[in-house]
């Protein structure tokens, strides 16, 4: 009796090891945030049109133990929208919209919204929102003698919103998404 058990402990033992424990997918819940780096030297609504693609490469995360997004893992996007400076009042801003998650061997689509970036306020809707120069302004129209130059600068538009070289972005899922777990992205 001894011997069979055995040898059942066994036959289930070996069934167990041929199907491994990371052969399950993964799944990433909304609200989840990933940071990724852009990787443009200048990237501006100066430098760039509305729907102009965008990379950004995502840090590795662990959910629950587990690699979810393995190393060369990235988010695809575009520039969604964009206002320029204004001449006389008004700061420029842009939005981006990343919809695909792109491992090793696997293409997710997914909603994100950008929530922050490195030296930039984002607002509610996800608008990376311009800084402007307002201490140097308010230096410059408070001295007399400066005035004339302030004058012939005023028709001037403000500094655009650029993103520079490995920019970090922090992204919010917006939807679960369900990344699969293969031999290329074992998700241990």
């Amino acid at each position: 009796m001894k011997r069979i058990a055995r040898c059942f402990a066994l036959a289930v033992s070996v069934t167990l090891s041929a199907f491994p424990a990371y052969s399950q997918n993964l799944r990433l819940r909304a609200g989840t945030l990933v940071h990724c780096t852009i990787a443009e030297p200048n990237f501006s609504s100066r430098t760039a049109e509305i729907g102009e693609p965008l990379i950004c490469s995502a840090q590795p995360l662990r959910e629950f133990g587990r690699l979810a997004l393995p190393r060369g893992s990235y988010f695809t996007g575009r520039l969604a929208d964009s206002r320029d400076p204004g001449r006389l009042v008004g700061k420029g801003w842009l939005k981006l919209d990343f919809d695909r998650l792109i491992l090793p061997d696997a293409e997710i689509p997914m909603a994100t919204k950008v929530v922050a970036v490195r030296r930039y306020s984002v607002d509610a809707e996800g608008k990376i929102l311009g800084r402007g120069h307002p201490k140097r302004d308010a230096l410059g129209w408070t001295v007399p003698i400066l005035w004339p130059a302030k004058v012939i600068t005023l028709p001037a538009r403000g500094p655009y919103p650029a993103l520079r070289g490995e920019t970090p972005v922090t992204l919010r899922l917006l939807d679960d998404i369900t990344i699969p777990c293969t031999s290329r992205s074992p998700c241990r």
